[in-house]
């Protein structure tokens, strides 16, 4: 970025806005009461913020912009609680986020990246490979922007889970300066427990949470309880072994007296038999812990189907058995290609089949 680009403002936690408006001739008060424009008032433009003073408004106009992301394609699911958008950004790339409605409260799933670079063989967007990180401010932006959908009918987002498009923790900067926009008290101030970062198993950046003490609850993608399983289908497994994963977890979970969830995702005839169940309740015995279960929802890259509703009963109760607590997580939207990457997946599909071949 030069010097003559635009601050995109929602790049920016309030710390950092407020050195920018120091720099300025402005202090606190001003940083406050653009903050609160921004994510109390979420205002769309920075005429909309009331109180500035002409020379700082002129400025702003000049030196920063509102980085609000724009729909490119959206579906809603056929029961209505699932509303999935395509949002594009500056530079034309396309990310995925997911508005989920139950009972009581709302949950968006936002991108950290566009694309991945870890390769989990059963995910679409893992199948489509690493474009680029998200910015701070187009990792907020989908939080504003499903939070001024909601608002619209009178209802508030109460969790985010970072497990869209994209490893957080390949992102590390970035996404995690963005959880400091969204908790921010006197901004969106989502609660810090009702923020989930899913990783897929990056070992330096699990320490470096612990370290830092972020205010995230996290939830590991594991999905083999061996070595060679798991790197099957989660090639990551191969940079850091379970040995080293489950080292970083345990000292996550010491340091920072908190339970771990571990998402399996359960493929049938692949991971889902009593053998596998009894190898992660080994695995897990002991440990503060927690297993979200998840019947896979299938991509066209990929071959396997879903667990039958007995065999994930039955994997459920041999790890009660290790007094490991497990949880199947509803299925949402499988109808609209929820599913992390397959919108996007979809919708290039029939651009591709749109775009007439030469003669």
């Amino acid at each position: 970025m030069t010097s003559d680009t635009p601050i995109n403002l929602y790049d920016l936690t309030r710390p950092a806005l407020g050195e920018l408006l120091s720099g300025w001739g402005c202090g606190p008060y001003h940083r406050d009461l653009l903050w609160s424009a921004l994510y109390r008032k979420q205002v769309r433009s920075l005429d909309e913020v009331e109180g500035l003073r002409p020379e700082l408004l002129a400025t702003l106009r000049q030196r920063a912009r509102l980085g609000q992301l724009a729909t490119h394609h959206e579906s809603f699911s056929s029961d209505g609680y699932t509303h999935k958008l395509l949002l594009r950004l500056d530079d034309g790339q396309t990310i995925e986020t997911v508005l989920m409605r139950f009972k009581g409260r709302a949950t968006v799933c936002i991108s950290t990246q566009a694309g991945c670079a870890m390769g989990c063989v059963f995910c679409a967007t893992g199948q489509m490979g690493l474009s680029r990180h998200l910015t701070p401010g187009e990792i907020v932006g989908q939080v504003l922007h499903v939070s001024r959908i909601l608002r619209e009918s009178g209802e508030a987002l109460r969790n985010v889970v970072l497990m869209g498009m994209g490893e957080p923790l390949h992102n590390y900067e970035h996404t995690l300066a963005a959880v400091d926009v969204l908790v921010d008290a006197l901004g969106l101030a989502l609660g810090p427990r009702f923020i989930t970062l899913s990783t897929v198993g990056v070992v330096p950046g699990i320490r470096r949470l612990a370290d830092e003490a972020r205010p995230v609850q996290l939830a590991v993608s594991l999905h083999g309880a061996t070595d060679a399983e798991r790197a099957a289908l989660v090639p990551a497994g191969r940079r850091w072994p379970l040995d080293e994963l489950m080292d970083a977890c345990r000292y996550y979970s010491e340091k920072r007296g908190r339970r771990i969830f571990f998402e399996w995702t359960l493929i049938e005839g692949r991971n889902d038999t009593s053998e596998h169940a009894h190898t992660l309740g080994k695995l897990l015995e002991g440990m503060d812990a927690h297993v979200n279960v998840i019947p896979l929802n299938p991509t066209v890259g990929y071959d396997g189907g879903p667990s039958r509703p007995e065999s994930v009963r039955a994997f459920q109760a041999v790890l009660a058995s290790y007094e490991v607590p497990s949880t199947v997580r509803q299925r949402r939207g499988i109808d609209i290609d929820a599913g992390c990457g397959q919108l996007k997946s979809t919708v290039e599909r029939r651009s591709r089949r749109s775009i007439p071949t030469s003669p």
